[in-house]
């Protein structure tokens, strides 16, 4: 019976010490929490706890949100980006009908039916980029964006659209110059660089809205300076470009390629669709030459010879002349080759010939075609370039005089 007794109390004791623990844990992981979660009451001076923040604690102390950006990249966007735009343009092409619609058999059997529900118009439209260089609305962007338009919309980043008027495009070297109609408000201004300061290896940022996706940003560097028109595949164009790996696609066309400061250094313009990560942009500093010009509608002096040309090496002049079938032997030297003289040009005034090599102007020797170009751009109108050549295996010289390039695809 004792024995009874003293087992009864042995338990009593253990489920008292049992609840205690319980009770004690219980009271420690409230105030633990209470610790992190006290949250005032609107109407008392007493303390709750919040249950949103109970199950959000761990994720606030692990992840602080951040306001601010170290990036220089989101420094160079923020100085510029607003300032960049959306071209939208609408042109009427004229589309010509099916032939088999306009046989006399046809409308004789068929009558009008046909013939007269055929549109003979047809909208087309395209979509570019721009920023905005001027308080005024001026804008700079590509020659092909804009060229042929018959409607021009301008769509800030902040939302507002304005119509735009084309002042002037140059398509030699794909720039122009369109400006916001009846502007009202602040207009962002972008800053303009200094491309002849830029270097291979300079950090280059691509604005824009390609393929549709409005104020799209790219990094890279700039791959190579200099890299001549002809050389990218577009010889109809007299541009020295600025290549990058930036990523620049169909709808960056006429958008700023910025520095690390966000100043513009070029204008986005061309891809190689046979090649990944290669993209031109024609050099801020050419765009600022021509910018008043274009502003006030004028055309653009370019000066030309009228010739097509390649450059010459001895190597190419030596597998050239160790070709029986080769219509003339060329002079195994360095220069510029004429592989055609187009009509009524200052170079069939002069008389340079199919197969001359051109090997100095002006007593400067001449290396490249590149060379030649970038001569002849410089030299201005109605200029009389002494041409040193050899026809054959005689030397000769030229008088060439320059004049006003037209709507001719030709280099240079």
């Amino acid at each position: 019976m004792k024995n009874k007794r003293f087992l009864g109390k042995v338990a009593s004791h253990a489920i008292a010490l049992f609840l205690g623990v319980i009770l004690t844990f219980s009271t420690v992981r409230v105030m633990s929490s209470k610790a992190y979660t006290l949250a005032p009451d609107s109407t008392s001076n007493n303390q709750q706890i919040n249950p949103l923040a109970l199950e959000n604690e761990s994720v606030q102390a692990q992840a602080p949100v951040s306001t601010t950006s170290s990036s220089f990249v989101a420094a160079a966007v923020a100085k510029t980006g607003p300032a960049v735009v959306r071209i939208d343009t609408e042109k009427t092409i004229a589309s010509q009908a099916e032939p088999l619609f306009e046989d006399p058999f046809f409308r004789e059997f068929f009558g009008d039916r046909f013939g007269t529900q055929i549109p003979r118009e047809r909208q087309v439209r395209g979509q570019g980029s721009g920023f905005i260089t001027q308080k005024d609305g001026i804008i700079f962007t590509n020659a092909h964006v804009v060229s042929g338009a018959d409607r021009v919309s301008v769509t800030l980043k902040d939302g507002r659209e304005f119509a735009g008027i084309v002042k002037g495009t140059d398509e030699v070297t794909d720039l122009a110059v369109v400006k916001i109609e009846n502007p009202s408000g602040d207009l962002p201004i972008a800053p303009l660089g200094n491309s002849a300061q830029v270097q291979v290896g300079d950090w280059a940022i691509a604005v824009g809205n390609p393929v549709g996706l409005n104020n799209t940003v790219t990094l890279g560097i700039i791959s190579t300076l200099t890299r001549s028109s002809a050389q990218v595949g577009i010889p109809d164009k007299r541009i020295d470009f600025l290549q990058t790996d930036a990523a620049i696609n169909p709808g960056n066309s006429g958008g700023p390629l910025l520095n690390e400061r966000g100043e513009v250094i070029g204008i986005n313009t061309a891809i190689r669709p046979d090649a990944n990560g290669i993209g031109f942009a024609i050099p801020i500093d050419q765009a600022k030459t021509i910018t008043n010009t274009l502003a006030m509608g004028k055309q653009v002096p370019h000066p030309y010879i009228g010739v097509q040309m390649r450059t010459m090496t001895p190597e190419l002049a030596r597998q050239n002349n160790s070709n029986p079938n080769s219509p003339f032997a060329l002079p195994e030297v360095e220069g510029v080759l004429i592989v055609r003289v187009l009509p009524n040009t200052p170079a069939e005034a002069a008389g340079l010939r199919l197969g001359d090599v051109i090997t100095a102007i002006d007593s400067q020797t001449i290396n490249d075609a590149g060379q030649l170009q970038s001569i002849v751009d410089r030299s201005g109108l109605n200029k009389s370039l002494q041409f040193n050549i050899i026809r054959g295996d005689r030397p000769l010289k030229l008088k060439v005089v320059t004049s006003q390039l037209k709507n001719i695809s030709m280099t240079p």
